[in-house]
């Protein structure tokens, strides 16, 4: 873990890659708290020790299947395919026996430094009460991604790829049909891969998404909103979670989260194939 030192940062963005709907801007002054957080995204090897130490069992193992992106999905595992797709997604499958050591589906393993996936927010959530810690706040995690850089799009700058050189493991290639994996990766990457932002985290844009504490709104951290300036933890219930960074299915045709100040949703029983989490104190 690395320690973020307190103070204010600029939460958000005005930028016109932000997305309306997703609440991103506008921007606002924002003061945190001094507090830690993982270096990386939690690995396959590191829930794996969860597992065995408590008996725990996933929510996607519970219900006996998970979203699985359809091009990815094991040999194997193509006659466990339930029938139907996501509407406005069919690209996502569900696949019976898909889980966070199943990774794409029966057929599959799960790689020990690769961040774990097919985790629900509760499941991240007692992985982390079981480590002593707990997940972030969303106005925690962007002032971490952020590395100190004032309202630069990624962790490392203004720059997707400086000096041709990438950073982060997103989608290369026209979605959804081909990715060449320009960026070595055609899947999830190692948490620790491509350089760390300034303040030693790695992989907060693309690799996976993150879940955070918050519910989500997309009003509630605005200038006129009831949320308070200091240390804002979201409204106090709600539908979804918040998740953020983006995840290596990303790409800017159609979902340009990738970006530090973006955000999206999703409930706290889901799971889906690249949806992790890291932890803080």
């Amino acid at each position: 873990m690395v320690l973020i030192p307190s103070g204010p940062f600029l939460m958000g963005s005005d930028s016109p890659d932000a997305i309306p709907t997703d609440g991103e801007g506008p921007v606002r002054s924002i003061e945190v708290s001094a507090f830690w957080i993982d270096v990386a995204t939690v690995t396959n090897a590191e829930f794996a020790a969860f597992v065995r130490e408590t008996g725990f069992i996933t929510e996607a193992e519970e219900w006996g299947w998970s979203y699985v992106f359809d091009g990815y999905i094991h040999p194997d595992a193509r006659q466990s395919i339930i029938d139907g797709t996501v509407p406005g997604a069919p690209w996502w499958r569900a696949v019976r026996d898909a889980a966070w050591n199943r990774p794409f589906g029966p057929g599959s393993t799960a790689l020990d430094d690769h961040p774990v996936v097919h985790v629900s927010w509760n499941d991240a959530n007692a992985y982390a009460t079981w480590t002593g810690k707990r997940l972030p706040t969303e106005a925690e995690w962007e002032k971490a991604a952020r590395g100190d850089l004032n309202q630069a799009p990624y962790p490392w700058g203004h720059d997707l790829t400086p000096n041709d050189e990438h950073h982060a493991n997103i989608w290369q290639g026209p979605f959804p049909h081909t990715n060449t994996a320009t960026d070595g990766y055609l899947t999830t990457a190692p948490s620790l891969s491509f350089p760390p932002n300034a303040y030693g985290l790695h992989n907060c844009s693309g690799n996976v998404w993150e879940w955070t504490a918050d519910w989500w709104s997309t009003t509630w951290h605005h200038p006129n909103a009831p949320a308070t300036r200091k240390n804002p933890s979201g409204p106090p219930t709600g539908q979804a979670k918040v998740i953020r960074g983006g995840s290596y299915m990303c790409h800017d045709s159609y979902c340009h989260r990738y970006r530090t100040s973006a955000r999206t949703q999703n409930t706290p029983d889901s799971s889906t194939g690249h949806t992790g989490f890291r932890c803080a104190i």
